[in-house]
C-alpha cells in the first residue's frame, strides 16, 4: 500500500476551528519507510514539515505552510506482546481503535484522558491526561518509541536505546522529529466502578486532599455562578459489570452533557445574561449514579459540543487556593461562563516536558463555547495560574513562551540542547514551537 500526495494549498483546520494553515503539499505516507522519504524530500525542497494529528490541540502545534503529514494510513497495531505486556502501534492509530482492539484482547492501558478521538501520536506529544492518584498521563505509559528524525532516519528509544532521547521524546511537541510507532504498556482488562455525585463548591474544596487520597481516579466540575460541583470517583472493582442503562446513560451523556449543553450555549452565547440562571439549572440536573465498566467505557465520553480551552497544572497543594481565586474573579468580573470548570490530578513523572515533570499536579481547565471571545476569561484565569507557577497544556490555549517555560521547566535545558542536536535546521519548527521552545 503507498501513501497520497495532495499539492496545491489547501485549508487544514483543527477541531475548535481556531486554528487554520496552508501547506504547500499534504502527505499520508503507508509505512514508516514512505514516512522518512517525505521527511527527506521536505529537506531537499527547503520546507518545513509537520505531522498532525486529528487537530485536537488549541494551538498551533502542528500548523506549518511547508509539508503537513496526514496520519491516515499510519494506523493499527503492530504487534501484542503478552510477556513483556505491550502493545506497538503506528502513530497515527485513534484512541478509540486502540482501546476497542486491547479490549477484544483482554486488555487496557492504565489510565486515559476523556477524549479519546485523537491519534495516539498527537494525544502523548502534547501531554494529554486523564486523572490519577498512582496513574500518569498517556505518555507516561510509554515504553519504547520510532522517531523519524530530521536527517531521515529511525531512531527507537526506550528506558534501554538512546535513554536520553526517550526521556524527552515521550512528549516532544513534535519538535524533535515524527514519531512513527509507539510502544505502550498494557494490563490485563480490568473494571472501574464510576461514582457521580453532585457536592457543593466549599464541600469538595475543603476536602479535595481526602478525595484525592481515597480514590484512584478523583475529578470534579465545578459550573461558575453557581456553588454547584458534580464529583467523580473511579475505583477498580471486582465487578460484576453494570454499565449505565441504555436510557439513562443516553440521558446523562448524549442528552444532557451533549444535546442540551449545545442549546445551552447556544443560548448563552447569543444572550449572555441568561448564563447564570442556565449554570444553576443545569447544575442540579445531574442526578448521582454509579456505573460498573471496562476502563475505556468508563473514563472516555463523547465530547460533541465544540469549545475552546486552557488548563494549567499547578503543584497540588496550589489547586484549592487557585480555584478559589477564579471564582472570586469570575463573581466580581461582567464574565458570563457556561462551560464548567474542571479538576484533575496526576502523580509526579520523569519526562522533561510533561507537566507533570518532578512534582505531584492538579490541573484547572477553563473552557467556553467555540466562537465566544475567550481572550479576556483566559487571560484573567492565566495570571492567576502563573502566580502559581502553573504550567499549560501543550495543546491548550495559552500565551507563555520559552523564557516563562525555562523558568518553570527544571529540565527545559535538557529539552532544547537536544532538539538543537537532533534538528539543528528548525526542519520542524513552526511558529508555535519558536514561541514555547525559543530558535
Amino acid at each position: 500500500m503507498s501513501g497520497t500526495t495532495k499539492t496545491g494549498r489547501s485549508t487544514w483546520r483543527n477541531w475548535a476551528g481556531n486554528v487554520t494553515a496552508r501547506p504547500v503539499r499534504e502527505v499520508s505516507p503507508a509505512s514508516t519507510q514512505e514516512l522518512a522519504d517525505v521527511v527527506r524530500k521536505a529537506a531537499e525542497d527547503g520546507l518545513k514539515v509537520k505531522a498532525v494529528g486529528t487537530g485536537h490541540s488549541f494551538t498551533a502545534a502542528a500548523a506549518t505552510d511547508g509539508v503537513l503529514i496526514r496520519p491516515d494510513l499510519l494506523t493499527g497495531i503492530r504487534e501484542i506482546d503478552r510477556t513483556a505486556m505491550t502493545v506497538t502501534v503506528e502513530a497515527g492509530t485513534p484512541l478509540k481503535r486502540l482501546n476497542a482492539a486491547l479490549a477484544r484482547e483482554g486488555l487496557s492501558l492504565t489510565n486515559m484522558g476523556d477524549i479519546m478521538d485523537q491519534t495516539v501520536a498527537g494525544a502523548t506529544s502534547t501531554g494529554t491526561h486523564g486523572t490519577g492518584r498512582e496513574s500518569a498521563s498517556i505518555a507516561a505509559q510509554i515504553k519504547a518509541l520510532e522517531l523519524v528524525t530530521a536527517d531521515g532516519s529511525l531512531l527507537t528509544c526506550s528506558e534501554k536505546e538512546n535513554p536520553e532521547v526517550f526521556a524527552a521524546a515521550r512528549i516532544g511537541l513534535g519538535a524533535l522529529g515524527v514519531v512513527a510507532a509507539i510502544t505502550f504498556s498494557v494490563e490485563p482488562v480490568f473494571l472501574l466502578t464510576a461514582r457521580e455525585e453532585p457536592m457543593t463548591f466549599d464541600k469538595v474544596t475543603a476536602d479535595f486532599e481526602a478525595l484525592f487520597a481515597e480514590n484512584e481516579h478523583f475529578e470534579f466540575y465545578w459550573f461558575p455562578h453557581t456553588g454547584n460541583c458534580n464529583t467523580k470517583r473511579n475505583n477498580r472493582s471486582a465487578g460484576p459489570a453494570a454499565p449505565p442503562g441504555r436510557i439513562s446513560g443516553w440521558i446523562e451523556d448524549e442528552l444532557l452533557s451533549n444535546g442540551l449543553f449545545q442549546l445551552a450555549c447556544s443560548l448563552g452565547q447569543a444572550v449572555p445574561g441568561t448564563i447564570p440562571a442556565i449554570a444553576k439549572i443545569s447544575s442540579r440536573a445531574l442526578s448521582a449514579r454509579t456505573y460498573t465498566d471496562i476502563p475505556y467505557k468508563v473514563f472516555t465520553s463523547p465530547r460533541r459540543v465544540r469549545f475552546v480551552e486552557m488548563e494549567y497544572a499547578l503543584p497540588r497543594e496550589a489547586a484549592v487556593g487557585a480555584l478559589r481565586e477564579v471564582k472570586a474573579m469570575i463573581e466580581r468580573s461582567p464574565l458570563r461562563v457556561s462551560f464548567p470548570v474542571e479538576v484533575r490530578t496526576a502523580p509526579a513523572d520523569d519526562i522533561a516536558l510533561s507537566t507533570a515533570s518532578g512534582r505531584e499536579s492538579a490541573y484547572i481547565a477553563v473552557h467556553l463555547y467555540r466562537g465566544t471571545p475567550y481572550q479576556s476569561y483566559f487571560t484573567a484565569v492565566e495570571r492567576i495560574m502563573t502566580a502559581h507557577g502553573g504550567r499549560p497544556h501543550w495543546g491548550k490555549v495559552h500565551t507563555r513562551d520559552a523564557e516563562y517555560f525555562a523558568e518553570v521547566y527544571p529540565r527545559f535545558g535538557e529539552f532544547t540542547a537536544l532538539r538543537d542536536r537532533l534538528d539543528p535546521e528548525r526542519l520542524f519548527g513552526n511558529d508555535y514551537l519558536r514561541r514555547v521552545l525559543g530558535d
